[in-house]
């Protein structure tokens, strides 16, 4: 198994095969995820990777879920709460991107908008959005 966090990659590979998971991940440019097939040990290995938006746009995103949902300020939540178990319905969620393309100055396609489900899955699109975005 792999993990990514921002700063650091574990890894755990039969040894006969980290040279060539090594020069899969140098080829490799963005990603979600990468399966690799069955090693002859016949266990199979799933690396995924993804790229944690900074914890301020997480706080950022947090904040205006609370508020459009109209949570309490001590509700707690992470970047992996998703907004259907916080009580969001469809309605709810388009609310909470129109309000993040506000804050952020972003335009949300509505392909990408369906497929936000949790405040990371959100503060990485902002993000990415952000960077893509032309300098004014």
């Amino acid at each position: 198994m792999a993990s990514l966090s921002a700063t650091s990659l574990s890894f755990k590979a039969p040894s006969t095969r980290s040279t060539r998971i090594s020069q899969v991940l140098r080829k490799a440019s963005t990603f979600q995820s990468i399966s690799f097939g069955r090693f002859q040990s016949s266990k199979s290995l799933r690396l995924q990777i993804s790229c944690a938006a900074k914890p301020e746009t997480v706080q950022k995103v947090s904040d205006i879920v609370k508020e459009q949902l109209a949570l309490s300020a001590d509700t707690a939540l992470t970047s992996e709460s998703k907004f259907s178990a916080l009580g969001a319905d469809s309605l709810d969620t388009v609310e909470i991107v129109m309000a993040l393309e506000e804050k952020f100055n972003i335009s949300v396609e509505e392909a990408d908008a369906q497929n936000i489900t949790t405040i990371q899955e959100a503060a990485d699109l902002i993000e990415d959005l952000v960077q893509k975005k032309p300098a004014a």
